[in-house]
């Protein structure tokens, strides 16, 4: 398992309690939007103006807790975590699974939702 470098990861959930996922178009994959810190989530939100309902964490020394998300997490075609995807930039983390936990960490660059110049 790949130990990321902070404590705890955060998730956007939906009203009905679901994570709220990414999918770039004309791609078969989605990722699970997280983030490193409740600050980052909430800028996120407040940016993207996403109706995300509450905001749920997970301690990433957790191995059991981390093995049980992922596996919920595979039962929808999601295959990685978009790491702190900052909505201005579209610059994040790629963080695949590997098994039951967490595998290689990989620099990614959506197009910018807006234009901020």
């Amino acid at each position: 398992m790949n130990d990321l470098d902070f404590p705890e990861l955060y998730f956007l959930l939906d009203a009905s309690g679901a994570l709220i996922a990414f999918q770039e178009k004309d791609q078969s994959w989605a990722g699970a939007l997280a983030f490193s810190s409740e600050e980052r989530a909430r800028a996120f939100v407040a940016q993207s103006r996403l109706d995300a309902a509450e905001i749920a964490s997970i301690s990433t020394s957790d191995r059991d807790s981390v093995a049980a998300l992922i596996a919920s997490i595979k039962r929808r075609p999601i295959r990685y975590l978009l790491l702190d995807l900052d909505y201005r930039t579209g610059a994040c983390r790629q963080v695949d699974f590997a098994g039951d936990g967490f595998g290689a960490i990989r620099e990614r660059q959506f197009a910018a939702a807006h234009n901020h110049g």
